[in-house]
């Protein structure tokens, strides 16, 4: 799977030039399958082994499991990358593993090519672990038989098409190739994933209220399906509306930007700018000349006793080349430029002089004007 960012996650290792992270969540899960395999599989699968021998088969099992994910999300990565597509990082966490991706397939093979990749390399570990397991005995055999499973249920469990699992990713390919519209294929798909979610969600009430094993996890596995795939649904609605949008159509232009001085305090510029005009930031200007941006961020910094004292020079971001934009630029990149380097507004350049602003709520508000 793929999605966006995970917070809460610590860099472990890096493979492929990928960094691989663990998440918080996933010493949970690391303590739950290691209890488990240690109290109840390996005593009845090998019942004549030391106690001790249970317990470190159940940790070696649980490592071995994430290694087997990490290896899932290195398939899915390894063709990405044949594609020129950047792999951010690889996170381990409580349901699994996500390839955080730059961008989205070039096109419907790339994409089908690189959801597939997962599942098959799960089911070539559950083929490997099998064969170990039949070459061996004892607790020995028990590891690898269980090892044989998991990958083998990681295998299949990631086709079931709800997207953004990598079933949905295929199918996404699948009505892309079809229809020719990739966003009319994500949101076909992830409604389909949506309702996949809503079936683990409502199987894992029934599950809990009947006594079923595994009600819990088939909840909590359907919240998590549906809150991605509620994203991806927002993310591909976003997206095209702003396809083909180019900063000039949403930027304010030069002759509407309201700047303010370097020389001015603090306190003058919340009573005369923040609070007057209900912007979040200001580009700063002496004598024509741009010198950065100051936003509220910059101002809750400062104690409000020295607002009378501090100026605007001493608290404003200094401009940087590269969060200059374009006018022909598309408004995806100036969003994903805000993203990245933490900006609520981006100044647009020509020929070396500024010619208007974008923000992050001018975008928002054209989307919800244009959105469907």
């Amino acid at each position: 799977m793929n999605s966006t960012s995970i917070q809460g996650a610590w860099k472990i290792l890096t493979i492929m030039g990928i960094p691989i992270r663990l998440h918080f969540s996933w010493f949970i899960v690391f303590g739950l399958i290691t209890w488990s395999l240690s109290t109840y599989y390996f005593p009845e699968a090998a019942p004549d082994l030391p106690i001790a021998s249970y317990w470190m088969r159940g940790a070696l099992a649980a490592i071995l499991l994430f290694a087997s994910v990490v290896f899932h999300e290195i398939s899915h990565s390894f063709v990405a990358q044949k594609y020129k597509m950047s792999i951010v990082s690889i996170t381990l966490f409580i349901f699994g593993g996500v390839a955080q991706m730059k961008g989205e397939p070039p096109h419907p093979k790339a994409e089908f090519r690189i959801a597939i990749a997962g599942p098959l390399s799960s089911l070539f570990l559950a083929v490997i672990f099998s064969l170990l397991s039949m070459n061996t005995g004892g607790g020995t055999k028990a590891l690898f038989s269980y090892l044989a499973q998991l990958n083998l249920i990681l295998g299949v469990f990631n086709l079931i098409p709800g997207f953004p699992m990598d079933g949905g990713r295929v199918l996404r390919s699948v009505l892309w190739s079809r229809k020719k519209d990739y966003f009319y294929a994500t949101q076909k798909a992830a409604s389909f994933g949506k309702k996949i979610a809503l079936f683990f969600i409502f199987f894992g009430l029934f599950s809990i209220f009947t006594g079923f094993p595994g009600g819990l996890w088939l909840l909590l596995i359907g919240w998590f399906v549906y809150a991605a795939a509620q994203s991806s649904y927002q993310r591909a609605t976003f997206q095209e509306t702003l396809s083909g949008v180019k900063v000039k159509d949403i930027m304010v232009k030069d002759h509407d930007i309201v700047a303010i001085r370097p020389s001015i305090t603090v306190d003058e510029a919340v009573n005369h700018y923040f609070l007057r005009y209900g912007f979040g930031g200001f580009p700063v200007v002496d004598q024509g000349k741009f010198l950065g941006i100051t936003t509220l961020k910059e101002i809750k910094n400062i104690p409000r006793e020295m607002w009378g004292n501090a100026t605007i020079a001493n608290i404003l971001v200094p401009h940087n080349k590269s969060w200059e934009l374009s006018p022909q630029d598309d408004v995806m990149k100036a969003l994903e430029l805000m993203i990245r380097e933490d900006r609520g507004r981006i100044i647009v350049t020509k020929n070396d002089s500024v010619i208007g602003l974008i923000t992050r709520n001018g975008i928002a508000r054209y989307v919800q004007l244009k959105g469907k």
